[in-house]
């Protein structure tokens, strides 16, 4: 039962602002977590740890050793990017909205309301309060919308939202009283930027831009000096400081270019330069030498970032065209649109050839390579609730339907989406994978059930009715002929020939929605729950109707088979789970899991937690692979596990702490209680929000249980489907917050199937050692420890594996299976593990078969591992044959 947090999927982003470090590692917040993508190897992975609401920041130290998240609420966490855990935690006592580390590391600036405060970035060292305060600017009139240090730390530009940039130095220096100004923009600052000469690194200039789309470029002349010739090559006289120029565009350009060259001018004789060589910029008599302005209509500047390498300039709007420009001249490289709604982030990699961008309306995230003009990566999520998630059945694929009317296949092992299906014009309700694994249903309520071939990624069978309905529910046999969905408005069951396409029967008797429909596995009777209290078996090829029937006292809201066909559990409308007995029509027993599911109390709810009861149910259930345990979950934050046999509680999945949603708290504060009622569901409409999580409102569903509360804005945390990947080694959870996988955990656990005082590590190194291999391999399996497993597994010789794989005692054989099928995954030995596979089946085939139950979980895991490695090795050998072919037909000619 070692389940732990492995990934989020369905919402590759969500808002906020995302980074590239080391140029091929994209850092994106997803809700209150942080989802880490390889753009290499193109693999996913989302952090275990949480942060109390949606994320609004994140920043990244240089060395990419440390990650700073500040969430809705302020409250900071600093997690350490090489080991994946927490480190600190601070709280900010105002809205932060720009946070950057300093090139050297060694500071973190972060900018809280209208001050911008200085911390000491915590180390490895351990302290009390290892955030340090070191300096604080109260300089800004407004928020701080904007922060970009110097290279060489000492300097900071700060945009506000009182559409001015400030010009700070980070060290206390005499005759600096007062920050120098960039004045002349008419809106609020989104981004400023030192630009750097490339021969000496130090600063050469400075970009401003404001949401207006204006982009001003700054220069400095060296105070007490004679501007020269080429200094002045517009003609005009130089500005004065902080207010804006007017010359054109050509005499811009020109003072552009010519105070780069300033900075090779500078000396220490007239103080612009330091003792080390760096330049004092605070020393320096700045001017605005050229505007430009980005023609994009009505849209307004919403997203951007400076490549000082490139000298280039990456700008994102409101209408998602996205543009970007080469410094000084103002040349338009790309001007493209890619989404229809606002870019909330834009962003460089490190060397500058590829853009990251990021929608947080729609939920995309892209990776754009500006000079191949190719998409590295390209991902987006569901824009609704996820209503129903499969597991194909070698367990690498797993399908999610949502509100959105789409459907989307998602590959486990990297995260991505790699096809969308977009033909349903209405929410997708149910989800399933035939059992050959090569097509996949999906029922919508927009009266249609569908089949999708993944070979060629199209729909290639619609089932209808005469009349259009909605569907709810979906099944199909073991053999994947015969298909079947439940309706939610006319109560009838209805049956399709897989083959053919056509209706063959209507199944009429139940008298409330259809929500549960479920095949058995071991025959040809179909179990669907309905609202109407009852649980009906039919047999569907005899003609027969309905075969039995549980009556319940409350409404049935889901059922499903257990995996051998000999029990059958549902779950009521009053938080209980019954299991009964198909065969002998029996009830077994009872599992009462009202109070194990409550929890969380809404905005509108008038009573406690504890006290409530309203929805507190079961609306998913889910066997595990060999049947012991059962997984539930519903309209709370608590996904639980139940022991079969024994009726009890095993183990509680807190799904999130994302207190940004409703029904996380379990006691509500009083103080923010109003007339007008909760003061988190009063809308502000005059509050002028930028980038972040946009407030989506949950669709309420025409579907929704009876009895289930209003949302009234907010989303409410809910598990609206559950499943065990066949091999039992994973189950995921469509919830509010995504699809959240959960799998065994890694680490070190010492379980000993049967350990006496002569077992070992030691007794296993010194049977190796003799050239015992059945008695090192046993001693290791007694003793349970991974390691030692693999490594009497590979020590054996290939002619030994048949003699060694038959004095496998039975209890021992399922261990030895999974760690096969682990060494299968990463072992370069394919010939040998696949010879072990063989003789174990060839040996203890028989009471393998007798006991498949047990060992069905190993067995599946065995067969994921040995697909996985087949179709990569038919691709590699398709290549190889096609290549020896175009070798031979060329040699021939020759």
């Amino acid at each position: 039962m070692n389940y732990k947090f492995h990934n989020l999927l369905g919402a590759p982003y969500r808002g906020g602002n995302v980074l590239v470090v080391n140029n091929t590692l994209l850092i994106s917040p997803i809700g209150n977590r942080v989802s880490l993508t390889d753009l290499l190897k193109s693999q996913t992975q989302t952090l275990s740890s949480q942060s109390s609401s949606n994320l609004r920041l994140i920043a990244s130290s240089p060395d990419a050793l440390f990650l700073l998240t500040i969430d809705q609420n302020n409250r900071a966490t600093l997690i350490n990017l090489i080991r994946r855990v927490e480190l600190h935690r601070i709280t900010f006592k105002a809205t932060v909205r720009a946070a950057k580390f300093s090139p050297d590391g060694k500071f973190i600036a972060v900018g809280v309301g209208k001050l911008v405060q200085l911390w000491r970035c915590p180390g490895f060292r351990k302290e009390f309060f290892p955030f340090e305060l070191v300096r604080t600017f109260s300089d800004c009139n407004d928020e701080v919308s904007s922060l970009d240090w110097s290279p060489d730390s000492r300097y900071l530009l700060v945009g506000s939202r009182d559409l001015a940039v400030r010009l700070l130095c980070v060290e206390k220096r005499k005759g600096v009283s007062r920050p120098f100004l960039f004045l002349g923009h008419r809106d609020v600052i989104v981004g400023a930027f030192f630009g750097v000469d490339k021969k000496s690194n130090n600063v050469s200039c400075v970009y401003t831009l404001s949401r207006d789309g204006a982009i001003f470029s700054w220069g400095f002349s060296v105070p007490g000096r004679q501007t020269s010739d080429v200094e002045m090559e517009g003609g005009s006289d130089p500005e004065s400081p902080g207010t804006p120029g007017r010359g054109g565009e050509e005499e811009g350009e020109g003072k552009v270019k010519s105070s780069k060259r300033k900075a090779e001018a500078l000396d220490v004789e007239n103080g612009s330069l330091d003792e080390d060589g760096t330049v004092l910029l605070h020393t320096l008599k700045w001017e605005l030498l050229k505007k430009d302005y980005f023609t994009q209509a009505s849209a307004r500047v919403s997203a951007c970032d400076y490549h000082r390498g490139l000298d280039m300039v990456v700008v994102g709007f409101s209408n998602g065209v996205f543009g970007l420009y080469q410094m000084p001249d103002f040349v338009c490289i790309h001007l493209l649109s890619i989404s229809r709604e606002k870019i909330t982030t834009a962003v460089f990699n490190g060397l500058g050839n590829w853009l990251t961008f990021g929608c947080a309306k729609l939920g995309q995230l892209l990776v754009w390579e500006w000079k191949s003009e190719s998409y590295i990566l390209k991902q987006q999520g569901h824009y609704f609730d996820v209503n129903a998630i499969a597991y194909s059945q070698d367990s690498q694929l797993l399908a999610t339907g949502a509100d959105d009317n789409k459907v989307k296949v998602w590959t486990i092992s990297s995260g991505f989406c790699f096809v969308t299906f977009s033909e349903h014009t209405n929410a997708v309700t149910a989800l399933l994978f035939t059992a050959k694994n090569n097509s996949l249903l999906s029922a919508s309520l927009d009266g249609t059930v569908r089949a999708w071939d993944l070979y060629r990624y199209r729909n290639f069978r619609t089932f209808t009715t005469p009349t259009s309905k909605q569907f709810v529910s979906l099944a199909t046999d073991q053999s994947g002929e015969v298909i079947c969905a439940g309706t939610l408005d006319s109560f009838e069951i209805y049956v399709w020939s897989m083959k053919t396409g056509r209706l063959l029967d209507v199944l009429s008797g139940h008298e409330g929605p259809v929500h549960g429909l479920t095949f058995s596995p071991i025959n040809a009777v179909l179990g669907s729950s309905s609202w109407d209290k009852t649980v009906r078996l039919w047999n569907v090829f005899d003609g027969k109707g309905v075969v039995e029937s549980f009556p319940h006292t409350h409404d049935v809201l889901t059922v499903v088979y257990r995996p051998d066909g000999k029990q059958l559990a549902c779950s009521t409308l009053d938080g209980q789970i019954h299991f009964w007995d198909p065969i002998e029509g029996l009830l077994m027993y009872t599992i009462e899991g009202r109070r194990d599911i409550a929890g969380g109390r809404l905005m509108t709810d008038r009573r406690s937690a504890a006290n409530s009861t309203s929805g507190k149910c079961f609306t998913t259930l889910c066997y595990s692979a060999d049947g012991s345990y059962i997984l539930a979950g519903g309209n709370s934050k608590f996904i639980c596990m139940y022991d079969v046999a024994d009726q009890v509680l095993l183990r509680r999945f807190q799904i999130t702490h994302n207190l940004s949603l409703d029904g996380v708290l379990d006691f509500l504060n009083s103080k923010n209680m109003t007339e007008a009622g909760p003061l988190d569901l009063i809308d502000d409409d005059n509050s002028d929000t930028e980038e972040g999580v946009d407030k989506q409102t949950q669709k309420k569903l025409a579907y929704d249980l009876p009895g289930s509360m209003p949302n009234h804005g907010r989303p409410v945390i809910r598990t609206k489907c559950l499943r065990i990947a066949p091999t039992g080694r994973s189950f995921s959870a469509a919830t509010t917050e995504g699809v959240l996988v959960y799998s065994m955990d890694d680490s070190f656990i010492f379980d000993p199937t049967d350990l006496d005082i002569d077992v070992t590590p030691e007794a296993v190194e010194s049977a190796l050692n003799e050239d015992q291999p059945k008695r090192a391999l046993i001693l290791s399996l007694r003793l349970n420890e991974d390691l030692l497993i693999k490594k009497c597994i590979t020590s054996v010789k290939p002619e030994d594996v048949p003699a060694v794989a038959s004095a496998v005692p039975f209890r021992y054989l399922q261990r030895l299976v999974e760690a096969l099928a682990d060494l299968l995954e990463n072992c370069p030995h394919l010939e040998f593990m696949l010879r072990w596979c063989k003789e174990l089946c060839q040996y203890h085939g028989a009471l393998i078969q007798q006991n498949s139950r047990n060992m069905l979980p190993a067995l599946k895991s065995l067969q994921k591992s040995i697909t996985r490695l087949h179709q990569d090795l038919a691709e590699t050998c398709s290549s190889n044959v096609y290549l020896l072919r175009y070798l031979l037909t060329t040699s021939d000619k020759k």
